[in-house]
């Protein structure tokens, strides 16, 4: 029998984590120590991701790796040793603490001192999501537990040193900061700068905390919980998943309160028989573009569209004020989707100013006039449900009402594989890692839309399980085989999935326009342009804003 290529291997290690996740949350419980958990952590071992650095290597903490999955996990996740996954709860009237990670929009509470519950509202993605995350820390707490002790096994003086600070609870600075780092270093297995950079990101990371001496802190506790765990078997981290959670997958019940409140603020504004546009896409592009120019006061300044925006944002010059007095509607979510949206009447823009570069051409009768729909990101197949109600019929009083939707456009974040951050890619197949489904894309978009000043990638995308669960082997494989694929995201399929299923059912028509693009926010097979690496900037704007232009000018000519 051949020997697997590690792209098989690392294939193999996917469906294993997918498939153990999947028999968990219908089981109801595990412990990380246990069997099942122990096959969970070798699958993700061996997968080894990208993002999770060198997990894979007993002598080192993974320092960009733990700042990626804590500022995605609620704060104070390393003390917990039950962790609880529900359907959607009503928790607003309880004592309990909500807690809204930084850069994760997900729903959670502090129920006790060592337990948080995760409110599950988008589906698999988000357990997968979780439970791997969850997994690498519970693996690099492992670690710790290693790096305590000395040879007769009694604590070493760097892990008493830690524990006298985490006692004093007093803000670490100067000599004695340097101190501490040192110490902590030799715990980590990492360099002196390494740990240094690790402390001061995370000392920032959360802008609504008061917590001090974070790194060290979450070092403290990650060990000192897997030392609980060896003391007493009640110790042991448990993960739950309620009978509520396990009803509640495969069925859209927040997605199906998500479009009926947008279809119904629809019938509320006249937009029954108008033209409706969707864009998936952030919550500042479009605004600022449509309404920027005016809000700024109209003045042409040196440079280009781009220049504009930039400056722009420096200054966080707010266009919501102009917007709605010309069209611009705000629908935030209360379905627990946390998909927020927003609604722009065309018909209303009147002697609104657009900047020069920015080419529009509105029809002359109101009618005529799109309205445009602008939803915030889903995650992961959460995506497919959000569309899938969206595209359906609305019902009400009795009657089946089909909305004019004409154009359906992602603008997307994605890893590239044969570019660089910042970079654009056009899909011309969403094609699902793992499975047989594949869905060719009539993308109405074309790189010659585009000015040519940033580069463009156009071949298949790949829509992944996880942006955590991605490895070097198998990207290469779909790059450079018959494949090609051009970069990876975790939503476009599941649109177009969606779109598929609704042109199928007659909602929508077969004419409906198409359009992904998607920009570089990472490149996964560079060691220094992982996810982990951090968030682009002020260099991310051109291509975000570019994308935005060509796809309101494709709307509105």
């Amino acid at each position: 029998m051949p020997e697997l290529t590690k792209s098989q291997k690392a294939r193999i290690a996917i469906r294993v984590i997918k498939t153990t996740a999947d028999a968990l949350a219908l089981r109801g419980f595990y412990k990380p120590s246990g069997k099942s958990g122990q096959t969970l952590a070798e699958g993700l071992k061996m997968l080894n991701p990208e993002i999770y650095g060198s997990m894979n290597d007993p002598r080192k903490i993974e320092l960009k790796g733990l700042e990626y999955v804590i500022e995605r996990l609620p704060e104070g996740i390393e003390r917990s040793n039950r962790i609880v996954l529900t359907a959607h709860e009503d928790f607003d009237h309880t004592s309990f603490e909500k807690i809204i990670p930084p850069k994760r929009r997900r729903t959670c509470y502090r129920v006790g001192e060592k337990e948080i519950c995760f409110v599950i509202t988008r589906g698999l993605s988000e357990i997968y999501d979780i439970l791997t995350h969850i997994t690498f820390l519970n693996n690099e707490a492992a670690k710790l537990y290693q790096q305590m002790n000395d040879s007769k096994g009694n604590l070493n003086s760097q892990w008493e040193e830690l524990e006298k600070i985490i006692q004093k609870d007093l803000k670490l600075e100067g000599d004695e900061l340097d101190k501490a780092l040192w110490e902590l270093s030799i715990i980590l297995g990492r360099t002196f700068n390494e740990t240094r950079e690790t402390f001061e990101y995370l000392e920032e990371y959360n802008p609504d905390s008061d917590d001090i001496n974070v790194l060290f802190n979450i070092i403290y506790h990650l060990g000192k919980r897997v030392a609980e765990e060896q003391i007493s078997k009640d110790n042991d981290l448990l993960i739950s998943f309620t009978p509520s959670l396990r009803d509640m997958i495969g069925n859209q019940s927040h997605s199906v309160e998500w479009s009926y409140a947008l279809k119904k603020r629809f019938m509320e504004l006249g937009f029954r028989d108008r033209p409706i546009h969707i864009i998936s896409a952030n919550m500042h592009s479009v605004l600022n573009l449509f309404y920027g120019y005016q809000a700024d006061g109209a003045k042409k300044k040196n440079g280009d569209i781009y220049d504009f925006i930039t400056d722009l944002v420096s200054r966080e010059v707010d266009a919501k004020q102009i917007a709605e007095k010309h069209g611009f509607y705000e629908v935030p979510d209360i379905s627990g989707t946390h998909i927020d949206c927003q609604m722009i009447d065309t018909a209303k823009f009147g002697d609104l100013k657009f900047h020069p570069d920015l080419s529009l051409n509105i029809p002359d009768k109101d009618k005529e006039k799109p309205v445009i729909l602008v939803i915030d990101y889903a995650f992961g197949a959460q995506a497919f449900e959000a569309m899938d109600e969206l595209l359906d019929v609305y019902h009400i009083n009795g009657k089946e009402i089909k909305f004019n939707f004409k154009s359906v456009s992602v603008m997307g974040k994605a890893g590239t594989l044969p570019g660089k951050k910042g970079d654009i890619m056009l899909a011309t197949a969403h094609v699902f890692e793992g499975t047989s489904d594949n869905y060719i894309v009539d993308n109405d978009l074309k790189e010659d839309d585009f000015d040519g000043s940033i580069p463009v990638h156009v071949g298949p995308i790949l829509t992944v399980i996880g942006t955590s669960l991605q490895n070097k082997d198998v990207l290469n494989r779909f790059l450079e085989s018959h494949w090609r694929a051009v970069g990876l995201e975790m939503e476009g399929g599941h649109y177009q999935k969606a779109i598929s299923s609704a042109i199928i059912r007659r909602h929508v028509s077969k004419r409906i326009k198409t359009r992904y693009a998607y920009y570089a926010s990472d490149n996964p097979l560079q060691v220094d342009q992982t996810l982990a690496a951090g968030s682009m900037g002020e260099e991310g704007i051109k291509p975000t804003y570019m994308i935005t232009k060509v796809i309101l000018e494709k709307i509105l000519n």
